[in-house]
């Protein structure tokens, strides 16, 4: 066999194996998207030595939520309602945060988030808190492919009905705090309700930007041409170009509502830029927090390990006795 021959058939076995790589890439990241695997529970908030409810309740657009609704501490039948926070998780997470130790989590060099342990602060705070599963994750009911914050708005309208129904929850005190997907849904939600009253977004992210930062991060070179097939199939799938959901755009539609930002500074996904523009067009923002981290998960265990910085935020913008209707 001559030179040239060798030559050629080791370019068509490299490009084989690039076209392989992209193709396996793209078709694992398509189907986290369509349909993302699932994370057990792992444990109860009984675990943390709460009592605590399980609840099922529909989403605005009519799709099966289950959670758990805990009350805050010292909160008993027949006591004056108290405030109620709404938590809600990220991608391929579930009520409880994420564990980090799935394929996705091992290839990405996720660490592990612990929403519990901000649940039980809250609760001893004196909050009632809903943490449930989004839909498409944890015990939820599938509902179409991730749409990064679009339809899952209708999940945080859900939970809202739901704590409005309850005769132990005061209805004009309402707090949500959100990540990531859970972020972006709480954005998309708000511009819908006059009901929430506080928020706190822990790094919310334009899915484009997000998805491209992503895939140059996990794959180098072979990031975008993986990106671009991926976004093929979850169109095919039925759903809209990635660029269509954009955070930026809805973020004014919050009206009054004191929205705290929290971003990590070391987040190779997301970015400051991002956020800052975010805050930048809500017009009830305060300062963003942006807080030194390592990874994007450094951001997202912030809030879990600071919990008194939401907590302080809530008693400053939602313990005040009833409050206005934000301005739309």
């Amino acid at each position: 066999m001559n030179l040239f021959r060798r030559v050629v058939r080791l370019i068509l076995f490299l490009f084989g194996f690039v076209v392989a790589v992209v193709s396996a890439a793209a078709l694992f990241f398509a189907r986290q998207m369509i349909r993302p695997g699932r994370q057990p529970l792992w444990a109860t908030p009984a675990d943390a030595g709460l009592p605590y409810e399980d609840v099922e309740f529909p989403a605005r657009d009519g799709l099966r939520l289950s959670g758990w609704f805990v009350r805050g501490e010292q909160a008993s039948e027949g006591q004056e309602r108290k405030p109620a926070i709404i938590l809600l998780h990220g991608w391929t997470w579930n009520r409880l945060g994420d564990t980090a130790d799935t394929l996705m989590g091992n290839l990405s060099g996720a660490s592990q988030v612990d929403l519990l342990r901000l649940l039980h602060a809250l609760q001893g705070a004196g909050y009632h808190v809903l943490a449930f599963d989004l839909r498409n994750h944890g015990r939820s009911a599938n509902g179409g492919p991730v749409t990064f914050g679009l339809q899952e708005s209708n999940d945080v309208l859900g939970a809202v009905d739901y704590l409005k129904s309850r005769d132990d929850v005061d209805g004009d005190r309402l707090g949500v705090v959100g990540f990531s997907v859970g972020a972006n849904a709480l954005l998309f939600a708000l511009p819908h309700t006059d009901e929430i009253g506080a928020a706190v977004a822990v790094q919310p992210v334009s899915p484009a930007l997000f998805a491209e930062r992503y895939a140059v991060d996990l794959l180098g070179p072979l990031g975008r041409p993986a990106l671009a097939l991926t976004e093929f199939i979850y169109q095919q799938a039925g759903h809209l170009p990635l660029s269509a959901i954009e955070p930026l755009m809805t973020a004014p539609g919050a009206g009054n509502v004191p929205v705290l930002y929290i971003q990590g500074k070391g987040d190779p996904w997301g970015s400051v830029g991002n956020v800052a523009q975010m805050a930048a067009k809500t017009p009830g923002a305060v300062d963003p927090l942006f807080v030194d981290s390592h990874h994007r998960y450094g951001g997202y265990r912030y809030p879990v390990e600071h919990p008194e910085v939401v907590i302080e935020f809530f008693e400053q913008k939602l313990r005040q006795t009833g409050r206005e209707a934000p301005a739309r």
